[in-house]
């Protein structure tokens, strides 16, 4: 175990670092699927910006079942029907395998003896995928999903069901000892309200250099 790194964490120098999930580690992006349902680039970003977008997928994040979001969408967009039942009917080909480089950050986290934690904004209904298909999931000391809580980032909510399930492990530990690494700035900043440390992750080099900066890193 690193130097540092205790059962029972009386510091609040950064000692545990919790990741997010996709951008970050998993290549998870709808394009990879929709770019083989709809050739013309101008027409599939379009769908994707406002049938299929961000803020509808955030709400299955969120717990909405994938059945109820369909169902609702096909019927505001019913000349689009088949593709809005392609989101989750063919929702693997959406991911194109890891991110080296964060995988990288990951794996020199572990081999340092950082304990390792996710928190990820991702729905219960296909998270079990990424779970069967990604073996290094497996090697968090813990991972929160935001459909099983029905809470999502940015929500202070489930930073806070996060610190609940970190300090099952290491019952002392404070928002100051942790360091929460997302793609999306407002998730990291969210963070960093409630006193965690932050990355907001674009370039993984940068992302490696503030974990030497605080000694989780050689």
């Amino acid at each position: 175990m690193r130097a540092g790194i205790m059962t029972t964490m009386k510091t609040a120098t950064p000692t545990i670092v919790v990741f997010d999930l996709g951008g970050v580690l998993i290549d998870w992006n709808p394009d990879y699927l929709f770019r083989k349902l709809i050739a013309d680039e101008t027409e599939r970003k379009w769908f994707l910006a406002n049938v299929c977008n961000s803020a509808w997928n955030l709400q299955q994040d969120g717990g909405r079942p994938f059945s109820e979001a369909i169902a609702t969408l096909s019927a505001e967009h019913p000349e689009h029907a088949h593709l809005i039942a392609a989101f989750h009917a063919r929702w693997n080909e959406m991911i194109n395998g890891t991110l080296a480089e964060g995988i990288a950050i990951f794996e020199a986290l572990e081999t340092a003896g950082v304990p390792l934690f996710a928190l990820t904004n991702w729905s219960a209904e296909t998270f079990p995928y990424a779970w069967d298909n990604f073996p290094f999931l497996h090697r968090f000391k813990d991972v929160l999903v935001s459909g099983r809580e029905q809470l999502i980032k940015p929500d202070a909510r489930i930073y806070e069901r996060m610190l609940e399930r970190i300090r099952l492990h290491y019952p002392d530990a404070e928002p100051a000892q942790l360091v929460f690494i997302d793609d999306v700035r407002r998730n990291a900043d969210a963070a960093r309200e409630l006193g965690w440390h932050a990355i907001h992750h674009t370039a993984p080099a940068d992302t490696v250099a503030q974990l030497r900066n605080w000694g989780l890193l050689t």
